[in-house]
């Protein structure tokens, strides 16, 4: 058995892989306790200034892994959640380095990030309504407040995806570099040099006035309880039901 998230820490920089590539990285219950007790550590880690996030292999996340998702109830759901919900609410800076297709969940993974540096075979696709799911995790949220509301729609509602050029274009990546990870890496120099407690005060200074009166991961709380009813309601549907038996005999 590997290890669903493998963990580097150097120079005061976490990289956490999420790690099964022959399935494209697909979240399941494991990797995402994995991937909360990663963040944690992080957290806890006093030389840790700074945390990126990437896939191993050519895909960055591929989505929910099916076979968990078609049995989940409400707090299954919340389960497969944990893992980007521990990026999104992360006292440290966050970087997702996107190295390949981010689907579904793994959208939602890379949204996760304070920051998204796209490599060239990046692929940012939400893919809920083509599944028959509706969108989870606090979805809904987070790509309007990454790209707006009219982009965002275009995304959930009619299916728009953004590869990387497009995903800097729209400002849901800050940029397009040969190697994501290296780039992040460079990036994560600043808040690598600079004192540890200054970091934290001022991502948590950003969050709050971002929506004065309102921090961040109480919005994102809101938004992924007012999404779970409908997307455990669409995954007992008989059409996301039919399509995880195709995908199941494949």
């Amino acid at each position: 058995m590997t290890d669903p998230v493998l963990i580097h820490i150097e120079d005061r920089v976490a990289v956490l892989t999420v790690n099964d590539p022959e399935r494209r990285n697909a979240v399941t219950f494991d990797m995402s306790a994995a991937l909360r007790e990663a963040v944690d550590a992080a957290e806890a880690n006093p030389d840790v200034h700074a945390v990126i996030v990437t896939g191993a292999g050519k895909a960055f996340c591929a989505g929910a892994d099916l076979s968990a998702l078609g049995s989940a109830t409400e707090d299954g759901l919340r389960k497969i959640y944990d893992g980007f919900l521990a990026v999104a609410n992360c006292a440290l800076p966050t970087i997702a380095a996107v190295n390949g297709a981010a689907v579904g969940a793994g959208l939602n993974l890379a949204l996760a990030a304070d920051v998204r540096i796209a490599g060239p075979a990046a692929l940012f696709d939400p893919r809920f309504q083509k599944l028959g799911i509706h969108p989870g995790g606090g979805a809904t949220w987070m790509l309007q407040r990454a790209i707006g509301p009219q982009a965002a729609r275009a995304s959930l509602l009619f299916g728009m995806r953004f590869d990387a050029e497009a995903a800097v274009r729209y400002g849901l990546a800050l940029e397009v570099a040969d190697d994501a990870v290296t780039a992040a890496k460079e990036l994560a120099k600043g808040p690598a040099g600079a004192p540890r407690v200054v970091v934290l005060a001022t991502k948590a200074s950003m969050r709050a006035t971002a929506n004065p009166g309102v921090v961040d991961v109480e919005q994102h709380r809101i938004a992924v309880d007012t999404e779970l009813g409908p997307q455990a309601t669409s995954i007992l549907s008989p059409e996301f039901q039919q399509r995880l038996a195709a995908a199941q005999r494949k």
